[in-house]
């Protein structure tokens, strides 16, 4: 098969196990954790290549990958079924010298130079499958091209405070990387990378392999790549985005992003026309909201059956709140049932669930004297709760009670 020449190639990183989110990553992965009432985490990057001009994405994935490989299929719903580039699902295979596993993000890439390579590209983008925002990668590549760098990083403007959590780079006026630190106990600077690359990609390239024939390293780009590319004095830019940005890696802030769709205030708009996020969304009729029911502030998705009260919440498609229930501050996954008379409070109840009569679960925060016992209660996938039990703030439940 000839392949047609591509300007920019995606790759997305999709393959890590999201340990951080417990219950709700025990049998998928990251990326296809649900979010917004009508998404999957990874809608986000996949939208934004196509809507940047990106028609060729391969998708690492490696741990629990069953439920993100059937949801991304042919990549139809992004429109990424196409002859020539499209959207390709790349797990770990087996070649002649054997199989392995991806070892880091690096080896991820290594082990698909010759993917990369059929379609003989300028430039590489390297994307997180993890995280929540909008961005236009033709800017970003325009801005490396302007720069004629080997690789240009996004960056943004992190409080202090939290520097430590990330890649830090230090950048002159000119937007040049001078320094880079992976996670430093004490940063120089607060522009934390976004996990977003682009790289110029015969360089890269080189440098990916001569990081896999190093025995010793880590097989990383933050901590092998982008250092090595730096001591070379390879050109390197920084890429400034000022708009929304959320890494949901803990339950915490995956709660938090999804009770930024609520507040107005946030600049994530997710009915901008302009800039459509697109997801594989099931077929439904519209959500009923019965006669005795009450609904506040609250996203509420197709299929959904609502006979009881809903406030500042997140309701995926197919949900149903009996009569009698009541779901605040909270987030419910796809095709969960809560029964009359249970209480959910500050929780994530993962898909198919089934929260049974007069159970409660979670809690406000002011009920808990002692504030390190309170956070977030978390159902996972698939959970049946029977009448009248009760789930504490802060709860971690993968198993029927």
């Amino acid at each position: 098969m000839n392949y047609v020449k591509k300007e920019c190639v995606a790759m997305l990183l999709a393959g890590g196990q999201g340990s951080r989110l417990y219950a709700l990553t025990q049998n998928m992965a990251k990326p296809a954790v649900p979010y917004g009432g009508k998404y999957r985490i990874i809608d986000f990057p996949l939208s934004n290549c196509v809507n940047s001009g990106i028609d060729t994405v391969g998708v690492l994935t490696q741990y629990q990958p069953l439920v993100l490989n059937e949801y991304i299929g042919s990549g139809q719903p992004w429109g990424l079924d196409r002859v020539h580039g499209g959207v390709h699902v790349l797990p770990p295979y087996e070649t002649a010298s054997g199989k392995s596993w991806y070892s880091g993000t690096a080896n991820a890439i290594y082990q698909n130079i010759a993917f990369i390579d059929r379609y003989n590209p300028d430039f590489v983008a390297i994307l997180s499958g993890d995280h929540i925002y909008k961005m236009d990668y033709a800017k970003m590549l325009q801005h490396h091209k302007d720069k004629n760098a080997a690789a240009t990083i996004a960056v943004l403007e992190v409080p202090w405070e939290e520097a430590s959590r990330f890649g830090i780079m230090t950048a002159n006026e000119e937007g040049t990387i001078t320094e880079f630190a992976e996670k430093p106990a004490e940063p120089n600077s607060n522009l934390a990378s976004m996990g977003v690359y682009i790289f110029s990609w015969q360089i890269l390239r080189k440098y990916l392999i001569d990081n896999e024939n190093d025995e010793a390293a880590s097989k990383d780009f933050g901590k092998n790549i982008i250092p090595a590319m730096l001591a070379d004095g390879n050109r390197m830019v920084a890429y400034h985005f000022d708009s929304y940005w959320k890494d949901v890696g803990t339950i915490d802030s995956l709660w938090e992003a999804n009770m930024d769709c609520l507040n107005p205030n946030v600049p994530l708009d997710l009915y901008d026309k302009s800039w459509r996020i697109y997801s594989r969304s099931p077929v439904m009729p519209p959500h009923y909201v019965g006669t005795h029911s009450h609904v506040e502030n609250s996203m509420v998705s197709e299929g959904c059956n609502i006979l009881g009260s809903v406030d500042f919440s997140i309701l995926f498609a197919g949900v149903t709140i009996e009569e009698g229930a009541v779901v605040r501050d909270s987030i419910i996954m796809p095709n969960t049932t809560i029964r009359s008379g249970a209480v959910v409070e500050y929780s994530i109840i993962g898909e198919n669930c089934d929260v049974g009569t007069d159970v409660r679960v979670g809690g406000r925060p002011e009920t808990v004297e002692n504030k390190d016992n309170w956070g977030v209660a978390v159902i996972g996938h698939n959970v049946n709760v029977s009448r009248g039990k009760e789930i504490l703030p802060k709860a971690m439940i993968d198993n029927d009670i």
